[in-house]
């Protein structure tokens, strides 16, 4: 059984096929999915999916992109919504650092504000970092993220960095760019650290994993993914397999 740590079935791609999408990754034996909402539109439709579908639960938060338009009336929302019992962790949360819509100091304020709630509530974080790892990693530290720990969402930085990480209470998490031929970056990563720190995802519909890279990506090829750090780790496809469906049960506390 496999466990998608992060797909986004609310995006617009899959608007004409949704339920064809989700029955592919049903026979490809996926077990359980996050989807993740990082605004209004798609925490709406995060909630309305874990409402039709048992195997499917939610991350939700506001994205550092978006930062700028992040109301308090918005995070009142979240902290209301995240006591269903289907809402697994806050996020995508974090900085990017990439685009500029959103000013570096009010991402960091947003990000900051979001940790506080997790605290609050008690749940894990999904944290979205790009070209902005120092600054992250600080922001984790200073606000005690360790108490909730979570995942480093589709991880690319080094093994040192991955190896903080986890000293803090987080998950790293692999998806398609691990089965880039090019990817010597993550590979190695995964290569170095416990299976018992390590979860994977699709982030679909983006970052489709070989063979399928530059088509859409879906739940079903998450499987990929699995197949890739076997080989790096040395285990089989079943055992990767098992580990990381346990270790995110035990991160978002699914019985």
């Amino acid at each position: 059984m496999l466990f998608d740590t992060h797909a986004h079935l609310n995006a617009e791609q899959y608007h004409e096929d949704l339920k064809e999408v989700i029955a592919r990754a049903r026979e490809e034996k996926v077990e359980r999915i996050v989807v993740v909402g990082f605004d209004r539109p798609t925490i709406n439709c995060a909630m309305e999916l874990i409402e039709e579908y048992e195997f499917i639960y939610a991350a939700i938060g506001w994205h550092p992109v978006d930062a700028i338009d992040m109301t308090d009336e918005d995070l009142s929302w979240i902290k209301e919504l995240s006591s269903h019992e289907k809402v697994v962790a806050l996020g995508e949360m974090g900085l990017d650092y990439h685009w500029d819509k959103s000013s570096k100091d009010v991402q960091k304020e947003v990000f900051r504000k979001q940790i506080a709630l997790a605290k609050e509530v008690n749940l894990p974080i999904v944290i979205h970092n790009r070209d902005a790892t120092e600054d992250v990693i600080t922001i984790l530290r200073e606000e005690g993220a360790e108490q909730v720990g979570g995942i480093m969402h589709c991880f690319t930085g080094s093994a040192e960095i991955a190896k903080e990480c986890i000293d803090m209470n987080f998950y790293i998490s692999f998806g398609g760019p691990i089965t880039f031929k090019n990817a010597k970056k993550p590979k190695e990563v995964a290569k170095q650290i416990p299976i018992d720190r390590v979860l994977i995802e699709t982030d679909c519909p983006y970052l489709t994993p070989h063979p399928f890279r530059g088509k859409r990506n879906e739940p079903s090829y998450v499987k990929f993914v699995a197949e890739q750090i076997a080989e790096l780790k040395g285990l089989t496809y079943e055992e990767v397999a098992a580990k990381t469906t346990e270790n995110a049960k035990k991160l978002f506390n699914i019985k």
